[in-house]
């Protein structure tokens, strides 16, 4: 294909997600109760799963101090959730774009690696939903200078740390399938992931501090362990190096 000819297909596969995120948009935009209701705010309650789980209540309470805050809010959740939910479909589209470009042996791997990550992704955002954004709420909701200052969280603020958090640990759940592409082509073996382990283990727990800024270290390990454990999966998934590179490594050492 010539240079226009990519640049075409390139134009129909931006068309076509712009046209899939906007068709999502739009159901999502007409189902604001369920939306808001059902899923984004439920968190908050004291009846959501984890805090019956662990026999706390939350009392949180969401306050709205800019005019024309919930109708933006409504439009920036939307949008995000339309891009959740078209996730695999988008997936396919860049899959279909880059297909042509690889070889037959290519093609396999990254087409699992699209699969995998499309999984890993709604992993990711499960991870942040259901365990990370409720115990951030819970800490928060706690946590006082002094008894005399009620705590009262703004709507912005609220949906500020749902949208990051959750849509943050879903994109750091990419993280094996893009290794495992990287695997394939040898720029990354399973002796070099082992390797660093240690040197993991702190970025990991930086990356936790940085992702938790509460200084609590129960929220930090719960953010670092789904982490850490991306990271000892991508060691399985990961190929070994070749026997004349370990030996090489075996002598170095």
């Amino acid at each position: 294909m010539s240079f226009w000819d990519h640049l075409e297909e390139l134009r129909g596969t931006i068309f076509r997600s712009v046209l899939i995120i906007m068709v999502f948009f739009t159901v999502g935009f007409f189902l604001k109760e369920r939306l808001f209701d059902g899923v984004i705010l439920r968190p908050a309650r004291s009846d959501f799963w984890f805090y019956r789980l662990l026999g706390v209540n939350l009392d949180l309470e969401l306050i709205n101090i800019d005019i024309a805050a919930q109708f933006f809010t409504h439009i920036k959740v939307t949008f995000i959730c339309a891009v959740v939910i078209g996730f695999p479909l988008l997936c396919w589209e860049i899959w279909k774009f880059v297909a042509p470009g690889l070889y037959e042996n290519e093609k396999k791997t990254v087409r699992k690696a699209f699969g995998m990550g499309a999984i890993l992704f709604y992993l990711g955002i499960a991870v942040g939903y259901f365990i990370v954004m409720p115990v951030l709420l819970y800490f928060f909701n706690g946590y006082q200078v002094s008894s005399t200052v009620e705590n009262t969280f703004a709507l912005t603020s609220y949906i500020s740390i749902f949208t990051s958090m959750v849509f943050l640990m879903g994109l750091l759940f990419e993280f094996p399938s893009v290794l495992a592409v990287l695997s394939h082509f040898g720029l990354v073996t399973r002796e070099h992931m082992r390797k660093f382990r240690r040197h993991a283990i702190v970025v990991i727990l930086i990356l936790a501090a940085v992702l938790t800024p509460t200084g609590d270290p129960f929220t930090m390990l719960v953010v670092a362990l789904p982490l850490y454990l991306l990271y000892e999966f991508s060691i399985m998934i990961c190929k070994p190096a070749p026997a004349e590179e370990v030996e090489e490594d075996a002598v170095s050492e």
